[in-house]
């Protein structure tokens, strides 16, 4: 491990932490209602009432030793058959407990998969824009990430440029559909056709090649739009998954790893992920969350919430000349700049205490990234000032 890295990192936060801070301080200098905080995606609608509910029965009701003691190191059986069932019967899939190993979030997932699955110098493939992590987390795996620019303006694959980043060292591909930042869906015909690419990339390369699919806003899609499950399409895939989004859960750090069965070699792939686990001491994932999983695995939050500030806000700023994409799924609004530099447009928007962040660490310039899972209220009382700040411009 490279120390001079590791304190690299802790010195400097991501882009995304310090305008988290700054709007922290901004708050407590003028009133956290003249601030119009749109930089973290923190979701704003609670959890599910029968979580709550579930979460209080076992603490009142089940053995304190049971329930706050270790699990299993790949996690608590009833969790990972409550998870393997509730696939089954969503995707029509055949999976099982010994299929799944229960992690600390997304973010100890995808550590865990790229630490089990890539060797030293070997490349991760990234679709631009990806969240900023994904190039630590690769990096501290000993990859080279490899960033693959996705299509303007639907943002789905462009698969001239993916068949460009393939060669022989590629050992992995991440995906993010929904996507953070764009709010972009992956179609069915994209993830056939990345499947197809894949599977003749390993033939040519004579090596495996993981589709790794980081799934966090799976359930966050709007008007009916459809998340292909990848393990339908391309056999060699690991799928990491949180509650964070879908149960409101970010602080909580409870989600899992599929490793998918369709897989030839999944069970070597599955001893890999175990023994990254332990060596990176992500054994045992939070117990008290585990334990409520079976009872609430099928649910969401009330994503209507989010759907109405997709609505007003995109309608808004693109009616104010601002182009984005338009997003079918998590909660982001990835904006165009209206000037090159966005770093410079995200500065000029503090003048009206606007905060968003800019592209540029997710891996594209030119775009930032507003996150409205936030209070309609904010968005309602924010519309004057984006509307200063879109004077300067149009």
């Amino acid at each position: 491990m490279n120390t001079e890295r590791m304190r690299s990192l802790g010195e400097k936060r991501s882009v995304i932490r310090e305008l988290f801070e700054y709007g922290n301080k901004r708050k407590a200098e003028i009133g956290k209602e003249n601030v119009f905080d749109f930089s973290i995606g923190n979701p704003s609608v609670p959890a599910p009432k029968e979580l709550t509910e579930e979460l209080c029965r076992i603490l009142t009701e089940e053995s304190p030793l049971a329930t706050h003691g270790y699990t299993s190191a790949p996690g608590d059986f009833a969790a990972r058959k409550a998870v393997a069932d509730d696939l089954n019967a969503r995707f029509n899939t055949s999976f099982g407990p010994e299929h799944l190993y229960m992690t600390c979030g997304a973010a100890a997932s995808l550590t865990i998969s790229l630490s089990a699955l890539v060797k030293d110098g070997e490349e991760v493939v990234l679709f631009a824009p990806f969240f900023p992590e994904y190039t630590v987390f690769v990096e501290t795996a000993g990859g080279k990430p490899v960033a693959v620019p996705c299509k303007w303006p639907d943002f789905q694959i462009d698969f001239d440029k993916l068949a460009e980043a393939l060669n022989e060292k590629t050992a992995a591909v991440i995906i993010n559909s929904p996507n953070n930042p764009s709010g972009a869906v992956f179609s069915e015909e994209s993830i056939k056709k990345l499947g197809e690419t894949l599977s003749a990339a390993e033939e040519k390369f004579g090596r495996k090649i993981y589709l790794i699919s980081d799934e966090p806003y799976r359930e966050l899609v709007y008007g009916g739009i459809k998340v292909p499950f990848v393990t339908d399409y391309y056999n060699d895939t690991i799928i990491c998954y949180s509650w964070s989004k879908s149960l409101s859960l970010p602080g909580e750090r409870i989600g899992y790893i599929l490793v998918s069965p369709e897989n030839s070699d999944w069970k070597t792939a599955y001893a890999g992920i175990c023994g990254a686990g332990r060596a990176l001491g992500f054994v045992c994932a939070p117990a008290l969350f585990q334990h409520a999983i079976p009872k609430c695995v099928s649910m969401t939050s009330d994503i209507s919430v989010y759907e109405k500030n997709r609505d007003l806000l995109y309608g808004a700023l693109t009616g104010m000349g601002f182009e984005a994409v338009h997003p079918d799924g998590a909660f982001y609004l990835f904006v165009k700049s209206p000037e090159p530099d966005a770093n410079a447009f995200s500065e000029k928007a503090k003048k009206y205490e606007i905060l968003f962040v800019p592209s540029d660490d997710f891996g594209m310039e030119g775009f930032v990234r507003i996150s409205y899972c936030v209070s309609t209220e904010q968005i309602e009382r924010s519309l004057p000032a984006f509307k200063k700040l879109a004077e300067e411009y149009f």
